[in-house]
């Protein structure tokens, strides 16, 4: 591994204009699989990172297709806007009230999020507090079909909220007639869907 990645010298912009001189590994040579080779660089400098990095397939396209393609993508390290979490995830419902019932009478332990603007905002809704990130509800209309949809809800986009206890909230959802599946990976995780058939994952963590 050590002959593959092979140091160079390259520069990252930074915001004063200037240019600072950075250590970098070339992973032009590696492969990752079959089906796709890497082609980028990795600096690092201090305590930020800047990446350029970009893959292309390997066959079907055009050698010198391929050469246009190789410059890096230049990253500016030290004005990154700073990622902290999920804040909240965004949910359509069609009924707002059958809504709240699954996820306030079913869903026990969820709470309504008293400050959204309901007099700001032209459709209803509700922001419901899980832990410290929210699922904002808006009944609004749904793109998504109702029918056709993947059995498994991992397998569909899906909201995944971290629980104490998946056999308590299985015991919750065989009383209220809800189906669900168990993850495919073995981990302790369950799936289910809303009234809307939006999909729901809840997997769980220790502490």
């Amino acid at each position: 591994m050590a002959s593959l990645l092979q140091p160079i010298n390259a520069t990252v912009r930074q915001s004063s204009e200037t240019e600072e001189q950075v250590s970098l590994l070339d992973f032009s040579s590696v492969s990752r699989n079959s089906s796709f080779k890497c082609y980028g660089k990795i600096g690092r400098t201090g305590g930020c990172h800047g990446i350029f990095f970009t893959t292309r397939a390997k066959g079907g396209i055009e050698p010198d297709v391929l050469e246009k393609d190789k410059e890096p993508i230049e990253v500016d390290v030290h004005n990154h806007y700073g990622a902290v979490g999920v804040h909240h995830v965004g949910v359509l419902c069609e009924n707002l009230e059958r809504s709240l019932h699954f996820y306030l009478n079913i869903l026990v332990g969820l709470k309504i999020n008293e400050a959204r603007p309901h007099n700001k905002l032209p459709y209803r809704g509700a922001w419901l507090w899980v832990g410290a990130e929210m699922i904002h509800l808006m009944e609004l209309p749904d793109p998504d079909p109702l029918s056709g949809r993947p059995e498994h809800g991992g397998r569909d986009r899906h909201t995944c909220i971290g629980i104490r206890d998946v056999s308590k909230l299985k015991v919750i959802l065989d009383k209220a007639g809800i189906p669900y599946t168990l993850s495919k990976s073995g981990r302790p995780a369950i799936s289910t869907r809303d009234p809307d058939a939006n999909a729901l994952e809840f997997t769980q963590v220790d502490g």
